[in-house]
């Protein structure tokens, strides 16, 4: 039986549709998209600069969640000029709603939190999708160890998300490209124990297991000495710092408190005094941007290794 022309004219329009959705895997969720975005919002300075890596400016509405606690430098303050910033911290519901947003990029503790009240079920009903930043993807779900292989999933995923896929791949391949050329420098002897420094003086805030400063610290060719903390970022206790005995404390800076200031705080403390970083004062000194998910991953992986292969 031959097949009538208007049903063969809306099986083509319906394979054309299909054909048109692109489907990305964001945490445990699976998200569809039927057209990129148009008024996006991202969250942290971190996911920011990977929409500003790709392009994507122009398909967006703000950003949040950065001059509450993080700093622009020069080279993003050029490129979110045109763009406003819609929440100085975390962004409400009314918020996004407000910017008649439809795509929110940003993550657990990146943004949103669990059990509160800016969630993707809760954006849902306003027609604003969430694509969530992997990383963040360990504190609501079981996760493997933190990877730079996760930040470039984000871009090929946003790549996919905004159909600047070739952009996203070629991004992405040439981040590889400059690691394994760097890489092939090599380290030699043991890798150095290392003590993520983020926050905190009765109780540090540290990277553990599932946190990108993990993947980092390996790349550069040390060892986290909390890479079997089954946490992305946590609390510990100093009193594991000591037993651990890190031979370089590696310092996130952002916020109220300098990393100068951290500096101190370490060196001057007694209970510090037998740690090997400490009497051989060996820190480094990570942005928050560079210490998050993001492109100045690689520019970190390189700070880190040329801290680790001085004497």
């Amino acid at each position: 039986m031959k097949t009538p022309l208007w049903a063969a004219a809306a099986l083509g329009l319906t394979a054309a549709v299909a054909q048109a959705e692109t489907t990305v895997q964001s945490c445990d969720r699976t998200v569809s998209f039927d057209a990129p975005p148009q008024r996006a919002i991202s969250n942290d300075v971190n996911l920011t600069e990977m929409m500003l890596v790709l392009g994507l400016a122009d398909h967006m509405v703000g950003y949040t969640g950065i001059s509450g606690w993080k700093t622009l430098d020069e080279e993003m303050r050029a490129g979110v000029e045109a763009l406003p910033e819609l929440s100085a911290k975390y962004p409400s519901k009314e918020v996004l709603v407000g910017a008649d947003a439809d795509f929110f990029f940003a993550g657990w503790n990146y943004g949103m939190r669990v059990g509160g009240e800016v969630t993707p079920e809760t954006l849902a009903p306003f027609g604003i999708k969430v694509y969530e930043l992997t990383e963040s993807c360990a504190h609501i779900m079981a996760t493997t160890k933190a990877s730079i292989e996760d930040m470039y999933a984000d871009l090929l995923n946003l790549g996919r998300i905004f159909q600047v896929e070739d952009k996203a791949q070629a991004l992405v391949e040439a981040y590889r490209t400059e690691l394994q050329n760097f890489a092939a420098e090599g380290t030699t002897g043991d890798p150095l124990r290392v003590f993520v420094y983020d926050s905190g003086e009765d109780a540090p805030f540290t990277a553990g297991r599932y946190a990108m400063p993990t993947a980092l610290i390996e790349a550069a060719g040390g060892v986290n000495i909390m890479d079997d903390f089954e946490k992305s970022w946590a609390t510990v206790t100093w009193e594991e710092v000591v037993e651990r005995n890190p031979e370089v404390v590696l310092i996130v800076n952002y916020g109220e408190v300098t990393a100068a200031q951290k500096r101190d705080f370490m060196m001057s403390n007694p209970a510090f005094a037998d740690l090997d970083a400490i009497k051989n004062d060996r820190f480094v000194t990570l942005e928050y941007v560079e210490a998050t998910p993001g492109p100045r991953n690689i520019k970190a992986i390189k700070t880190l290794a040329q801290a680790f292969r001085s004497e």
